[in-house]
C-alpha cells in the first residue's frame, strides 16, 4: 500500500536500491525476544530493531532471566 500525500526529494546523490518482489521493513526484526521488562524497547531501537516478536507473555514467575550472575561475559 502507497500511504497518499507523501513525497519524497530524491537528488542526484541518492541511492536508489532495486526492491521489486521483496517486504521492505525500516530496522531489523528481533523474532525470539522474551518480554521481560519495558527496557528491552529502549535497547532494541538503539541497535537498530524497531519490530519484535515474542511469546510466554503470562506470568513470568520462575524465569531466571533477571538473576544473571556478572561474570566475563556480561
Amino acid at each position: 500500500d502507497i500511504q497518499p500525500g507523501i513525497d519524497i526529494v530524491i537528488g542526484a546523490g541518492t541511492e536508489i536500491i532495486a526492491g521489486e518482489g521483496m517486504i521492505v521493513t525500516a530496522g531489523g526484526i528481533d523474532s525470539h525476544i522474551h518480554y521481560i521488562c519495558p527496557q528491552q524497547i529502549d535497547d532494541a531501537l538503539m541497535s537498530g530493531v524497531t519490530t519484535m516478536l515474542g511469546g510466554g507473555t503470562g506470568p513470568a514467575t520462575g524465569t531466571f532471566a533477571t538473576t544473571c550472575t556478572p561474570g566475563p561475559w556480561h
